[in-house]
């Protein structure tokens, strides 16, 4: 039993100064995490600023044409073709 004993006793440090180790790391790096999540949760993107912009733009589009159509323009056929591209 002793003769187990003494090889466990000697790595017990060694294991646990690895836990603690990588414990302290994740305290330490936690706040530039949170901020860094934060910062991202509160700035656009620039893909999410052009899917915005080309989502404005379609509605414009189409409210457009509602309008063109609504009052039988002769130049609906714009909005149409601007629509399909």
């Amino acid at each position: 039993m002793r003769r187990f004993l003494f090889p466990v006793a000697a790595l017990l440090p060694m294991l646990a100064g690895g836990c603690l180790a990588r414990t302290a790391v994740n305290v330490v790096t936690l706040p530039v995490k949170a901020t860094s999540k934060a910062v991202d949760w509160t700035t656009t993107s620039q893909s999410e600023a052009d899917r915005n912009a080309g989502r404005k733009a379609r509605k414009e589009r189409e409210k457009a044409m509602k309008e063109c159509r609504k009052h039988g323009g002769p130049d609906c056929a714009q909005y149409e073709r601007d629509g399909r591209n």
